[in-house]
Order: structure tokens, then sequence, then C-alpha cells
């Protein structure tokens, strides 16, 4: 019995104590050392090289109210982890090839299972290659004011998978960013404003225009929010009763409305320490003398 047992392990031991055994095993281990750390240092050179274009893309940018540091380390930290996940599972794959593992079964069961899941969350992937998208080539950024269909507000938060819109009364849009198709960004650029100024038919018009002038000049000094001086352009419109001045004005993105409210109490205070008159309503009663 006890010779039986030694013979089966002797026999079980024998193809270990040839060299070419240790040479294979030993060759083995190497590919699959070589192939953990190729993967790794392919991701350390992809996750370097984001970081770097993220970084210098952020620096060229001179429009305001752009792609800020969080985001990009954001979208470089996104592309890193993608990246990871693709070549740790290449690795893996080549490991237990090497090991022996019929690879052909499970490439197709995973397969299946992807098709599978693809086809039950159509729209959630639909969402995520969507805001990766929005993230990537900077749409719109935190801060910024949109419109996108019938939602138009500050842009709060965004997501691989939905973006967060306040409006100006207060309420939350949560949009899912498949649904998000076409997108208005009133913050890339200055906001352009007018004002139509009305003064009587009968006023000295060369006077109203150095008020205005004189007008406008102040509140570029006194407003930061004003970027150019407003230009008084001239008369406008002329009709039976008044005559319509206006002046146009460039300020900072989605200020031209208070600008615009500032301006006129401004230009009325002007006008009226001026003695010029304004159009309105006048109701005159004529009293028959015999």
């Amino acid at each position: 019995m006890a010779q039986t047992l030694l013979n089966d392990v002797t026999a079980w031991l024998n193809p270990f104590v040839k060299p070419e055994v240790w040479m294979e095993i030993g060759w083995i281990l190497a590919k699959i050392v070589f192939y953990i750390a190729a993967g790794r240092l392919f991701i350390g050179i992809i996750g370097r090289a984001a970081k770097h274009i993220f970084q210098d893309r952020n620096q060229r940018l001179t429009v305001p109210m752009r792609i800020d540091q969080r985001r990009a380390q954001t979208i470089g930290r996104l592309v890193k982890n993608i990246v990871s996940y693709t070549v740790n599972f290449i690795v893996i794959l080549m490991i237990l090839s090497e090991l022996g593992v019929n690879l052909l079964p499970l490439i197709a069961g995973a397969g299946v299972l992807g098709l599978a899941i693809g086809f039950g969350a159509q729209s959630l992937v639909k969402d995520i290659i969507t805001g990766f998208f929005i993230i990537f080539e900077d749409q719109f950024g935190v801060g910024d004011v949109i419109k996108t269909g019938n939602f138009q507000g500050t842009v709060e938060e965004i997501g691989l998978r939905v973006t967060k819109i306040k409006s100006w009364t207060g309420e939350v849009h949560i949009i899912p960013n498949g649904a998000i198709t076409e997108v208005t960004n009133y913050s890339i650029h200055n906001s352009v404003g007018y004002i139509d100024v009305s003064i009587a038919y009968g006023t000295d018009l060369h006077k109203a225009l150095d008020v205005l002038k004189q007008t406008v000049h102040l509140e570029f000094e006194q407003n930061e929010q004003v970027l150019k001086e407003p230009e008084v352009l001239g008369v406008q419109t002329i009709s039976m009763s008044e005559v319509m001045i206006r002046i146009t004005f460039e300020c900072k993105p989605m200020t031209h409305h208070g600008v615009t409210r500032r301006l006129n109490a401004a230009i009325k205070l002007a006008l009226e320490k001026a003695g010029i008159e304004t159009p309105y309503p006048k109701v005159i009663a004529l009293q028959r003398t015999e």
C-alpha cells in the first residue's frame, strides 16, 4: 500500500523534474509579468498625456467662463479610467490565454452579455456618450446660462448622465444628456443691448444728444459691467409726436438686463435735470369765452 502511494507521488512529480518543464513555466511567468508591466506602463502614459492635453487646452483658452481646472481634471480622470478598464481587460485575457484557458467561449459569452446590456440600456448608454462629448467638447460649463428645448437657466451641474439647470425663478431642471440635442449658450461672448429713448418732437435735438452722450459716458465709468462706452447712434425713428434716439452698449455676458435698467434710470434723471421733455399723453382743455 505504501509502495503504491509512493509510486503515484513519484509519477506525479516526475514531469516537474525535467528542466524543459521549468523553462516553460518560467517563460509563461515572464510573459505574464511582461503583460502586466506593459499594461501599467501604457495606462500611465495615456493618463499623463490626457492630463497634459487638457491642462494645455485650459491655458490656451482666452474666452471668459470656459473650461475650468476642475472640469479638466474630471475629463482627464475619465479618459484614464476608460483606458485602464480596457487595457486591464485585455491583459487578463492574455494571461488566461497563457494559462491554457480557451478564450472563445469566454469572449462569445461576454459579447452576448454586452449585447443584451446594450439593448436593455440604450437610453443610459446614449446619455453617457452624450454627456462625455458635452464635457469633452466644452459645449457649456457650470455657471453658463444656456437654453435647451423649453428650459433656460444657469447650469448648476454637468454629469455623464444628467445636466442640472436652475431657472431664474428657482426651479432646478434635471435633463438627461441624451435629450440635449440643441443648446444656445449665452455666456460665451459679451452681451450687446440697446435702448430707445423717446423725446418730444419739439425738443432741441442737439441738446438731447449731448445730454445722452454725457450720461452714458458717466455710466460707463461707474459701471464695471459695461465693457465699452455706450454709443449714441442718433435718431432711429420720427413720428408725429416723438423722436426716437437709439443707444447701444456692450457688457459682460448676461448682464444686459441689469445694465439696461440702470441706464434707463440714469437717462430719465438726466433728461429731467436738463429740462428735456419726454412724450406722454396730454389732455388740453379749451374754454370757450364769449
